[in-house]
């Protein structure tokens, strides 16, 4: 395969050398290759105490959003669950990004989806991560926020009641 041609030796050099560039993978090449690290997610699992009763639901929201918290409804990027109140001891959310979050939770007694107010004050049981104070009304989502990374992270929560 040495043929010299008008451009001489180098040419053909060139050519060789192409030759066996494409011949080699094309990761060796190293072409426009976007490498795609896998996601990294953690569990959050938190115990829930202090249950008055095992009648109804327990109704959970991890929030990221300030602006919704802690009646979460209209959030949209919220991951909401509902559990039993007999099976309401643990509670997980799995595959949770990186981020800054808080958790609200109410004992929904008469399963009606709400939490249900007599005079302003909450008829039900409620809880939030952190187990801020609960002074007039309900705390912000500073008091209630915390931060996770790439480790799983265990939290416990105790319910309140007022009524």
């Amino acid at each position: 395969m040495g043929y010299i041609f008008g451009s001489g030796t180098k040419f053909v050099a060139l050519t060789s050398g192409l030759a066996v560039l494409m011949t080699l993978p094309v990761s060796a090449v190293g072409a426009n290759q976007t490498a795609v690290a896998p996601a990294v997610t953690a569990t959050i699992d938190i115990a829930i105490s202090n249950l008055r009763s095992e009648k109804g639901d327990v109704l959970v929201c991890l929030s990221s959003n300030p602006k919704y918290f802690p009646d979460c409804r209209k959030d949209k990027t919220a991951r909401k669950m509902k559990v039993a109140a007999s099976d309401a001891a643990n509670v997980q959310f799995t595959n949770v990004e990186p981020g800054t979050y808080a958790v609200a939770l109410v004992h929904d007694e008469n399963a009606n989806g709400k939490m249900d107010l007599r005079l302003f004050l909450p008829r039900e049981g409620f809880g939030f991560s952190r187990n801020p104070k609960i002074g007039m009304g309900p705390p912000k989502f500073k008091s209630a926020q915390f931060t996770i990374g790439a480790d799983n992270v265990n939290y416990a929560v105790k319910m309140k009641y007022i009524l």
